[in-house]
């Protein structure tokens, strides 16, 4: 395990959101990075898309691929943890071994399980992937011909289709506020002024 080191006085931690494509990952990343930013948390957001694209370009979607591309985006989030970093992932992450090595590997880790049914991702497919991965066009999708091993023990459980985005990002703050993680709103200094008020600076439709 490697430790995360406190930075300014504060230590670093990773929430690391997994679950099917469409369930809602990137938008709660986004939606949760945006509170800490407005409490004054130095906050960093690594998208599983935008990592693949970049930082794992020509990787596949075969197993030993996929998993490569958790260990790269795991070890990036342990270096801005040890710098105090609210580190954000959105990554499907589809294999619990590997989720429980990056967990070993970062230490202060939080683990949100993005629960929804299949059904209801397909119903959305906000990025046309499920399109292509019935057709055959797209091969070893999660959740369709390639599986998705659910946590068995996440920090918190999310069901997105029965919340709004809203609502589940107040429980992840609340999550992270009971286990130390962050500062509740009376230990903050910057005082009531951050206080949750859903004046969130866009709207949501739709979940990615």
């Amino acid at each position: 395990m490697t430790n995360s080191v406190c930075h300014g006085g504060r230590r670093g931690f990773v929430l690391w959101f997994t679950g099917l494509s469409g369930a809602g990952k990137s938008t709660l990343a986004r939606l949760t990075a945006d509170v800490l930013c407005r409490r004054g948390l130095p906050v960093e957001v690594l998208d599983g898309d935008e990592v693949r694209t970049n930082l794992c370009k020509g990787l596949g979607f075969s197993k030993e691929d996929r998993d490569t591309n958790i260990r790269r985006i795991g070890y990036v989030a342990r270096l801005l943890c040890r710098h105090g970093v609210c580190v954000l992932t959105a990554a499907i992450s589809p294999y619990r071994e590997t989720r429980r090595q990056v967990r070993e590997e970062i230490g202060h880790f939080y683990e949100v399980f993005v629960r929804c049914p299949l059904s209801v991702c397909i119903a959305r497919d906000v990025k046309g992937l499920y399109k292509k991965a019935l057709s055959g066009e797209i091969k070893h999708f999660t959740g369709v011909d390639d599986p998705y091993e659910e946590p068995l023990d996440p920090e918190l459980v999310i069901d997105t289709h029965l919340e709004t985005p809203e609502q589940s990002t107040q429980r992840v703050i609340q999550m992270l506020e009971n286990a130390g993680a962050i500062p509740t709103l009376s230990q903050h200094p910057s005082g009531p002024d951050n206080a949750w008020d859903n004046s969130l600076p866009f709207t949501v439709k739709e979940r990615l």
